[in-house]
């Protein structure tokens, strides 16, 4: 029971289960939305094909970086490789499991899902990879963070009920830019740490300033698409009310909070809503996924 717990501290579940979820349910609803397709046992499986790929992104991250996050106070705390609690080779044993249950689920969704799952899991690797480290590469890092950790989420299950992304890609340029602006808000929170690390990422090019500016105007251009989204008819109007209703009791519960995801604390914005908006959305989706069944 402790080496599972500690293989699951190693995936830092919470961080990726809630933004997998929504990508997930995202995917298979605006297919129904916009194509009238019917949604199936498959939208289960693929939630848990993206999930297993998403903990094997964090996982190869933690077990690659665990030389670097043993100079931070913080991220050693958290990797569980870092305190010598979990061994390299058990954190490897546990992340390839990960993986053949990916693969297994991938390929039970589709030909098109499961070429899209390869594509995730192969960024998921190459991502953190020393050899290739796409994260330690400018701009690249920004797109395959995006790539890997949301928008490839969303298409999977999109492409097991359609072929055609049509007025859908507003949907797309939203996840890409919301993972995006994620990936600048950890860039610009940790880099010091990264500098002293000495990781060439796209902040290290940029400056702290500019990566800030830049994570405001993904922030910009996603709420633009979603407007456009709106006007193409993609949500069903009745869905407006449910984020409407929810948002002022999370927000309530939720008031105290001083921490970002990752459980760091901080005084930004964006970083201390993250978790609500999150826990928002999960909520409108999930109504919503009961309303096309109970149709």
């Amino acid at each position: 029971m402790d080496q599972i717990k500690l293989i699951l501290k190693l995936t830092r579940w919470p961080e990726f289960v809630p933004f997998t979820t929504i990508l997930t349910w995202l995917g298979g609803l605006t297919a129904h939305q916009v194509y009238d397709a019917k949604l199936d046992w498959r939208l289960g499986v693929m939630l848990i094909a993206n999930l297993a790929a998403m903990a094997y992104a964090f996982m190869i991250n933690e077990i690659e970086d665990a030389e670097d996050d043993a100079k931070d106070p913080e991220r050693a705390h958290r990797n569980p490789m870092v305190t010598g609690e979990l061994s390299k080779q058990t954190a490897w044993m546990a992340a390839s499991g990960m993986v053949v249950v990916a693969v297994i689920a991938y390929a039970l969704c589709g030909t098109l899902p499961f070429i899209i799952g390869l594509i995730t899991l192969a960024l998921a690797h190459l991502y953190s990879w020393k050899l290739v480290r796409l994260k330690a590469r400018p701009v690249i890092d920004i797109i395959s963070h995006a790539l890997m950790l949301s928008t490839l989420l969303y298409l999977a299950p999109f492409y097991i009920y359609a072929d055609n992304l049509g007025t859908l890609w507003s949907i797309a340029v939203v996840t890409f830019l919301i993972s995006a602006n994620g990936q600048l808000y950890n860039q610009e929170r940790d880099f010091e740490v990264d500098q002293q690390a000495g990781l060439h990422n796209t902040a290290s090019i940029i400056g702290k300033t500019f990566t800030g500016y830049l994570a405001t105007g993904t922030i910009i251009g996603s709420i633009l698409c979603l407007i456009i989204a709106i006007f193409n008819d993609i949500f069903p109007l009745w869905l407006g009310l449910i984020p409407l209703i929810s948002a002022p009791v999370v927000f309530f519960l939720f008031r105290n909070k001083t921490t970002d995801m990752r459980g760091s604390e901080t005084d930004d914005l964006m970083g201390l809503i993250q978790m609500q908006l999150l826990l928002i959305a999960n909520i409108t989706l999930i109504g919503w996924l009961i309303a096309v069944f109970i149709a």
